[in-house]
């Protein structure tokens, strides 16, 4: 499925590079034992792993149940398992680097891949806690590499009580929350009004975290 696409003039390296994760990444303390790792633009050349992620990948469409009724998903998602190829190979390249940055503290892989496209600002996500298997239970870590239009990642803590966080990502930004961060925080991609162009979100997970 293609998808229209103008490309950004801040990104336009004609091979996708990482930058170094080992003191570039900034760590945010959180309430309640949770943190964030920010690294703006740590893809370079992103787009040509944008145009791959628009041209190559056979997003679909789900429908869930919401408030007594099925309503659309309001994105596009695939999930690539363990034993999958990625749809560009610095996307294999940064879970790698995760692994071996990350490695001391998580004490495991990231394994996974789940991806959404965000269409445009009609696209988005509620707040939420990845804590469908041991995220509602164990500290773990969801890495995310966004590329594209830049959109809000919000974050607040879980029962409200605190202001909410806001980190606009897109064109190769690296967040990983981790810690008690999908249990006692949520986070969420909002709508906007505003003409976005696409946006897709790479999210690396261990095993049995949704």
């Amino acid at each position: 499925m293609a998808h229209v696409h103008q490309p950004s003039i801040f990104d336009l390296d004609e091979r996708a590079t990482l930058g170094p994760l080992a003191g570039a990444v900034t760590r945010h303390p959180l309430a309640r034992g949770a943190w964030v790792d920010h690294l703006p633009g740590w893809v370079h050349g992103s787009e040509d792993v944008l145009g791959a992620l628009l041209e190559q990948v056979d997003w679909r469409a789900e429908r869930r149940e919401m408030y007594e009724r099925e309503v659309d998903v309001p994105r596009l998602l695939r999930w690539y398992g363990p034993d999958e190829t990625l749809p560009h190979p610095a996307l294999t390249e940064a879970r790698t680097a995760l692994n071996e940055h990350y490695a001391a503290e998580l004490g495991e892989p990231f394994v996974s891949a789940g991806m959404c496209l965000y269409r445009d600002g009609r696209d988005s996500v509620a707040w939420h806690g990845d804590t469908i298997g041991r995220g509602s239970h164990t500290d773990t870590m969801v890495a995310i590499v966004s590329f594209g239009e830049p959109r809000p990642l919000l974050l607040r803590p879980r029962g409200g009580g605190e202001s909410s966080i806001r980190f606009p990502l897109g064109h190769g930004d690296l967040i990983v929350m981790g810690g008690s961060c999908q249990r006692t925080w949520e986070h969420c991609v909002p709508k906007t009004a505003r003409h976005v162009g696409p946006r897709v979100s790479v999210q690396f997970r261990p095993v049995n975290v949704a």
